[in-house]
């Protein structure tokens, strides 16, 4: 938390400073670290941070309460939005305190995220860019699918409704049928929509393996196929708090699915002794790296490595700890059924003012000039200065 300065008078609650270059953090990773200290509460019992994980999350929620707030939606993608989305489905199953009546409840949020993310328009299975001014960009990705998958087999479980299983089912094919996920389990990085999958980036990280292995536990009949692949995963990331998700959901996937425990919880306790063996650097000795597999500090750190750490060490306490509860085993956490459907993305046509040739000249300049701006923008970095 030494990294996190929304508590400061003049900054913003919920967020890590950010995005670059403004500061370090991309607002995924501010998601990422409330879901971190809500299983770090679940697993000791400290409630230090609850206050500050509650309001960092209600702050974020946006203007439809669906985690959409205005100030990131103009690089908004569907894995972005549903990092938020399975903190508060995993505040859900946690039986963390709910928040005010007034207030939108965890079980709704995560419903608001799955619901913006199934529409028709929406779930054509991709990474996506709201459309501003900034260039969209679509492309299917391995992590923006496997965060849907994960959230709707976790909302099948909790809620009951078999719509949700549908969906995580029909996302799972979809995966394997385009080749993100191959016979063997291995999961890649994302393709273009304009090339219909066919340049796929085979990079893989460990939380793609993580995130649809706690979604398969879920969904208990497509696990068995997959232990070795996913208890035996090498860990590695583009960002750094990837590690901390990887090893919370993988943790968690041996208590919906308990046959998983011999192979996974041996590789977690190996990995996060060479986690902590990084944790010598700085002034105060104990700050942590990035690079495990070094058993030293790297002299990287941030609030990433810090929650990558954190995610490894509780997640050696899952055996003590319940299950995730259900609205049958004593959930408390409301959904709402129309939670997502007044999102922006989700307004019908029928709702909206009819285009005038006014707002289309005006759409074209504006194309024009975010065009010749950002054809200016690569010339200038096609220089090397």
């Amino acid at each position: 938390m030494q990294y996190y300065k929304g508590n400061e008078s003049g900054q913003t609650p919920g967020i890590l400073p950010g995005p670059p270059p403004a500061g370090d953090y991309y607002w995924w990773e501010s998601g990422a670290m409330w879901g971190t200290l809500i299983d770090y509460w679940k697993l000791t019992g400290d409630s230090t941070y609850n206050d500050e994980i509650t309001k960092s999350l209600l702050w974020q929620v946006g203007p439809n309460r669906d985690f959409k707030p205005p100030n990131v939606t103009a690089s908004l993608g569907n894995d972005d939005q549903a990092f938020w989305g399975m903190s508060a489905m995993l505040a859900a199953e946690n039986n963390f305190p709910n928040p005010p009546k007034d207030q939108p409840q965890w079980l709704a949020l995560a419903q608001a995220v799955f619901y913006t993310q199934s529409t028709p328009d929406q779930h054509d299975d991709t990474w996506y860019v709201e459309p501003t001014l900034v260039l969209p960009y679509f492309g299917y990705s391995g992590i923006a699918n496997g965060c849907f998958f994960n959230l709707g087999a976790r909302l099948a479980r909790y809620t009951g409704n078999q719509s949700y299983a549908d969906w995580a089912e029909k996302t799972w094919d979809w995966v394997k049928g385009v080749k993100l996920m191959d016979d063997e389990y291995n999961i890649y990085d994302g393709a273009h929509v304009q090339t219909n999958c066919t340049d796929i980036n085979r990079a893989q990280f460990s939380y793609n393996n993580a995130v649809y292995l706690e979604g398969a536990a879920y969904i208990r009949h497509r696990v068995r196929d997959r232990v070795d692949e996913g208890a035996h995963v090498v860990h590695g990331g583009h960002a750094q708090a990837t590690r901390a998700t990887c090893n919370r959901w993988m943790a968690v996937a041996t208590q919906v699915a308990p046959f998983l425990a011999d192979k996974i919880l041996p590789v977690l306790k190996k990995s996060t002794e060479a986690a902590v063996s990084t944790c010598t650097g700085e002034a105060n000795g104990r700050t942590c790296g990035f690079k495990w597999n070094t058993k030293a500090y790297d002299g990287s750190h941030g609030a990433g490595q810090q929650m990558n750490v954190l995610g490894a060490v509780s997640s050696l306490l899952i055996a003590q700890s319940p299950p995730p509860v259900t609205n049958m085993t004593g959930g408390t956490s409301q959904g709402d059924p129309e939670a997502g459907t007044h999102s922006d993305r989700n307004n019908k046509k029928g709702d909206l003012r009819p285009i005038t040739a006014g707002d289309k000249a005006g759409a074209s300049i504006l194309t024009i000039l975010v065009i010749v701006s950002a054809m200016g923008t690569f010339g200038w970095m096609s220089t090397g200065v």
